[in-house]
């Protein structure tokens, strides 16, 4: 019987316990935020998506090889002479063609490392927080400017030029070489 009315007591006493603390809650004003309606501002140094300025990028490859996780891939095509890339915002002459360049998100972990190392700063963390997906391919973000039929004529032009290249070389080097007529000795 003894034990039947200890547990009764601390039954209620937790029950009262709970029932303060839901009290005292009561009469405060709520702190929820009515997210989308409202939202909290973000802190100053926030890493979010990354954004891709391709006006700027010079197909380096540095981005790439400083991310960690292996989350972003970039193809380039050297230009053939006569090509005009342009120049970059900060007056860096382009020499690549950047056939692809895609950020898979579903990989990133969004530690701003890829950001640093870029020489003309077109590759940045944006305030864009909000990008979820149903379907984890489309987390891949492609930001090549070029079409795939674009691309892929790049490569086709910088393969000519190879050939050709190596042609003038096999040319050359089967050209016997004539040489200069001897001068007979002066005494």
């Amino acid at each position: 019987m003894k034990a039947y009315l200890k547990n009764t007591w601390l039954g209620i006493y937790t029950v009262l316990v709970g029932m303060t603390v839901t009290f005292k809650h009561l009469f405060v004003p709520a702190v929820t935020i009515q997210y989308p309606d409202e939202r909290l501002k973000l802190p100053e140094r926030e890493r979010n998506r990354l954004y891709v300025n391709m006006d700027d990028c010079i197909g380096c490859d540095q981005c790439s090889r400083a991310c960690p996780v292996s989350c972003i891939e970039i193809e380039t095509v050297k230009s053939v002479p006569g090509e005009d890339l342009g120049t970059t915002s900060n007056g860096k002459k382009k020499a690549l063609w950047v056939t692809k360049f895609n950020i898979d998100f579903a990989k990133c972990c969004y530690c701003q490392l890829c950001v640093f190392p870029c020489p003309t700063e077109c590759i940045y963390m944006t305030d864009v927080f909000e990008f979820s997906e149903y379907e984890r391919g489309n987390l891949v973000y492609k930001f090549a400017t070029l079409t795939e039929e674009e691309a892929a004529q790049k490569k086709v032009n910088y393969e000519k030029l190879q050939a050709e290249k190596e042609a003038q070389k096999a040319a050359a080097a089967a050209k016997p070489k004539t040489e200069p007529p001897s001068h007979p000795a002066t005494n």
